[in-house]
């Protein structure tokens, strides 16, 4: 049980939304392992089936379509995963509007995940292939669909009145693939107990990963390079991502009065806002002004108050 005083999240199911069959596996199937390790209920929602990635120039679409399906179905069994939601959205062909937001969006009320592992919307000019067009747009869309729009029951009214899929709130949001992290938001994952899994899940991916040489070293080059930024211990693995934690927001007010004047409101609409964008605000009353109000005497706008008065 959580501490009364805790702002830490009960995560129980996450919900992995990725553009590609493989996206998850090379950003983060170690850190996926390590949750169904814990007991966590992970979900897969491949917006597309990879239908435009491979190199057989005679094997139709569908058919790619098919195999990439079922090569990221073993690869999600490498890792303790079985349930798996492709939305068949075109391969390279993904946009950020309200459509994709719609089909993340019911996934999310569907699953009603308490973190979401997605990949990053900005651009990183260092590692390119992260930053493929239908990585950013699904980024894009997905964060839109945790914020406002699966917490919000008038956001696509018909998810609730004819799918009676009920608005819900996710606590976490973690991205993969992004430039680099800053120190507040990076979490260190040590994969070193799970990356043969991760390994066993990038190599399930036959179409793609079967004649790479190498892929093994070349992964475990980079996860050492991550658990050494990550001060982790010589000899282990790790992956870095962003964790997008609710922030913890405090405001103190030593107020002389009760009025609320102008420049009151501009602080609290906007603390609104961090409410309203999952964040937690916590104002603290100070009492020592209102107490001595104006020792003076000569400005009726501010009396002693009294405790009650306060």
């Amino acid at each position: 049980m959580p501490d009364e005083e805790s702002t830490e999240p009960t995560i129980e199911r996450v919900l992995v939304i990725m553009a590609h069959p493989d996206d998850v596996d090379f950003g983060s199937a170690g850190t996926v392992a390590t949750w169904t390790d814990a007991g966590l209920e992970v979900t897969y929602c491949l917006v597309t089936s990879g239908d435009a990635g491979g190199s057989d120039l005679t094997q139709s679409y569908e058919d790619r379509a098919s195999l990439r399906e079922a090569e990221q179905t073993n690869a999600a069994a490498e890792v303790g995963v079985t349930d798996l939601r492709f939305l068949r959205l075109p391969d390279g062909r993904l946009e950020y509007d309200l459509d994709l937001r719609k089909s993340i969006t019911r996934v999310i009320r569907q699953v009603r995940p308490h973190r979401v592992l997605t990949q990053s919307s900005e651009r990183n000019a260092d590692r390119i292939y992260a930053s493929h067009p239908d990585h950013l747009a699904v980024g894009q869309a997905a964060i839109a669909a945790v914020y406002p729009d699966a917490r919000n029951p008038f956001a696509f009214p018909e998810l609730l009145a004819n799918e009676e899929l009920e608005p819900w709130t996710v606590p976490e949001v973690w991205t993969q693939g992004g430039p680099e992290i800053p120190e507040h938001a990076r979490v260190v994952v040590d994969i070193t107990d799970t990356f043969d899994r991760k390994v066993a899940a990038l190599r399930a991916h036959v179409s793609q990963t079967g004649g790479r040489e190498g892929l093994a070293d070349f992964l475990r080059e980079w996860a050492v390079d991550n658990a050494r930024i990550g001060g982790l211990p010589e000899g282990r693995l790790a992956v870095q991502l962003d964790q997008n934690r609710p922030l913890r927001i405090k405001l103190g007010i030593d107020p002389t009065a009760p009025d609320i004047h102008l420049g009151h409101t501009v602080v609290l609409t906007k603390l609104r806002q961090f409410q309203d964008a999952g964040h937690q605000v916590v104002l603290i009353i100070g009492d020592y002004t209102a107490r001595v109000g104006d020792p003076t005497g000569r400005s009726e706008q501010r009396p002693m108050l009294s405790a009650e008065a306060i």
